[in-house]
């Protein structure tokens, strides 16, 4: 295996037998990316029974409620098993508050390991490594509620398809609407939208809606949205039973725990997307944990992923809320991880997919995501991209708007970012050309790290691809040196 895809694909067993891949990395001017790549090796019938455990709530195991998620954000136990059609992420199951403890030392110990291999070191972790699933589940079932009601509103006042931040409600209106819904009385309204809240504008747009469930305001105890099947109003917020409360404290604490550390050691920290149904949450607890470390330098990264027909609308937003709120704005864009299993997801259960519809719309989509970043970089020498991409017309394209808006690569405002093991041809040019690029540099015990492996195997087709593209680039370069005579000296 050493010789073979453990060889190719995986830098070493530990943080020590790993150093001089890294250190020869940088000396070519290529960083790494630390990545414990150690996974539980599951039956396909383990992960179902743990994630249908993990998923549902108390009441819902006891046979004494029913769920009010929508169908999107219920555990499907035909999709259990969530490694199922994913081949370059990995999966975590949850097991019991000891092994998510577990999982926080093992990406302390990479932050601590990125932080004392380079001076500007990233780190990535996963939300699902870090508490029960439920949770995020649950707040993502609210989160997307309450957007939903944002454009039903917007639709009323015949604002229909109009871009996110475009949207604009007017306050007047929608007092009437709340009222005639019976959601509360005037006077509750009028308090909800103040000038304190929402200015003078008379307006509020989807941040100043999505403000008012933050769980800092006491509305929030408050809200109910209709449910779209019964016409029925459902209160927004679910009750967590006391044991639930302190696994999804504990979760909040974890994550904590590894911004204040990668802030210590000077490390930025990547927290990766997930599943759709997942994603609200992690991206609504990521933007938190923005508002609180990203205040001098963008130091916590959130992903977004391309392939969903939404990404260009929450680009928008966070872009916006960062200027609004003053923080540092970090993103990595990536085309995504999951389409397979979430186009089989959305077709089986009954519900809109959320992938664009074809590899070129996510081409379009990833390049328009790509361009609004580089843009907003151009005017805020304090937000940063990572271009994770291993595509060439995506390398190319962001090269050439760096060099039209005038973002040079000493500023370290965008970085590129590929996979060991994987499209070299990319990486060491941009790297001694003097741009940060990075590898993501999975390590860990030949017989532990098989899972990870094992899918890899299974991108072997991509894998040839980027193999026969340097080779023919050697081809290339060796006809030229035959050309010139000078096959047997270094180049000046």
């Amino acid at each position: 295996m050493k010789m073979t895809f453990y060889g190719q694909f995986v830098a070493g067993e530990d943080q020590e037998s790993i150093r001089p891949l890294i250190q020869h990395n940088r000396a070519f001017g290529v960083g790494s990316i630390l990545d414990y790549g150690v996974e539980e090796d599951l039956t396909p019938e383990e992960a179902e029974r743990k994630e249908m455990e993990s998923c549902t709530s108390a009441s819902e195991r006891d046979g004494h409620g029913t769920s009010k998620r929508e169908k999107q954000f219920q555990a499907h136990r035909a999709f259990g098993d969530r490694r199922d059609g994913v081949v370059s992420a990995r999966t975590y199951f949850y097991a019991s508050e000891a092994k998510c403890d577990s999982h926080m030392e093992t990406f302390l110990r990479c932050i601590e390991a990125s932080g004392g291999a380079s001076e500007d070191g990233f780190s990535a972790i996963k939300l699902t490594a870090l508490g029960r699933p439920q949770f995020l589940l649950q707040f993502s079932d609210v989160l997307t509620k309450w957007r939903r009601f944002f454009h039903q509103m917007a639709a009323e006042q015949g604002k229909a398809g109009l871009a996110a931040m475009d949207t604009k409600l007017e306050v007047a209106a929608l007092q009437e609407s709340v009222v005639k819904m019976g959601i509360a009385s005037r006077m509750e309204i009028e308090n909800w939208f103040t000038v304190e809240t929402l200015g003078v504008s008379g307006t509020l747009d989807l941040l100043d809606w999505g403000s008012l469930i933050d769980s800092r305001t006491e509305l929030s105890k408050h809200l109910v949205v209709p449910n779209m099947q019964t016409g029925q109003l459902e209160p927004l917020l679910s009750r967590f039973t006391e044991e639930e409360e302190r696994q999804m404290t504990r979760m909040l604490q974890r994550m904590d725990v590894l911004a204040k550390k990668a802030s210590e050691v000077g490390v930025r920290l990547m927290v990766d997307a997930e599943q759709t149904y997942f994603q609200p949450a992690i991206s609504r607890l990521t933007l938190e944990m923005q508002r609180r470390f990203n205040v001098e330098r963008p130091l916590i990264f959130n992903t977004y992923q391309c392939y969903l027909k939404d990404a260009y609308d929450n680009v928008t937003l966070d872009v916006e809320l960062a200027r609004r709120e003053g923080w540092c704005f970090g993103a990595k864009l990536v085309r995504g991880a999951y389409m397979a299993q979430e186009r089989a997801r959305a077709l089986e259960i009954g519900y809109e997919d959320p992938i664009n519809p074809t590899y070129e719309a996510t081409n379009a989509m990833y390049h328009r995501c790509l361009n609004y970043v580089l843009e907003e970089l151009k005017h805020n020498a304090r937000a940063a991209v990572m271009v994770a991409s291993h595509n060439e017309d995506t390398v190319r394209f962001t090269l050439c708007r760096m060099e039209e808006l005038g973002l040079h690569p000493a500023d370290c405002q965008v970085y590129f970012g590929q996979l060991l093991g994987m499209c070299d041809q990319i990486s060491f040019p941009l790297g001694q050309a003097g741009f940060p690029v990075y590898k993501y540099v999975p390590y860990g015990p030949v017989m532990e790290v098989l899972p990870y492996l094992s899918r890899r195997a299974l991108e072997n087709s991509g894998v040839m691809k980027g193999a026969q593209r340097e080779w023919q680039l050697l081809w290339q370069e060796l006809k030229r040196r035959l050309r010139t005579g000078s096959l047997f000296h270094r180049p000046a």
